[in-house]
């Protein structure tokens, strides 16, 4: 494996992380759901983590999606679908579209995300029918069972985790999971 030239005024990029493999569980439902979605968010703070700043918070491609921005990103939508729509809590809906701004840390942002999942998880843990609808949707139907906001949590972790690997591999060469 090589690694793409970093430029002399950047710090050298952390080791490279490697393949790591899906959750190897036997397990319940909600176990196994929770199992790979915890999988997928690990998978995108390991390619944030160790990247400078400056260029995690950089566009990584042409439309503008950066490293802490799709940590960012899913940060509001955790929130948003385990604490707004299924839980219901009488708090604001969170933007998911704002970019990291300058003073809002790499380590800042993962600790928040980290925490959105640590709350999404316990969500998950109090429910113990996942065909249960939650409060509200965040679409024009009628609000989803937790099943469903699970399996929407891990496509969309994943989708992103992807484009987060294209990012960082195109910053230091580092790929896997």
């Amino acid at each position: 494996m090589t690694r793409t030239t970093t430029p002399r005024d950047q710090p050298d990029p952390p080791p490279l992380r490697g393949d790591l493999r899906p959750p190897g569980l036997n397990a319940d439902e909600p176990t196994t759901l929770l199992g790979f979605l915890d999988y997928l968010r690990e998978a995108v703070v390991a390619k944030a983590e160790g990247v400078p700043d400056e260029v995690a918070k950089a566009p990584g491609v042409t439309s503008g999606t950066s490293l802490l921005g799709l940590v960012k990103h899913l940060t509001a939508v955790e929130f948003n679908w385990f604490v707004w729509a299924y839980e219901g809590a009488d708090l604001p809906l969170r933007d998911d579209e704002i970019p990291p701004s300058d003073d809002e840390s790499g380590a800042e942002l993962i600790a928040a995300y980290r925490a959105a999942a640590l709350r999404s998880n316990e969500t998950v843990a109090a429910c113990a029918d996942l065909e249960r609808p939650g409060a509200r949707s965040l679409r024009e139907t009628p609000p989803p069972s937790l099943r469903w906001v699970l399996v929407h949590m891990i496509e969309e972790t994943a989708r992103h985790a992807g484009h987060a690997d294209i990012i960082r591999e195109r910053y230091d060469g580092d790929v896997g999971r």
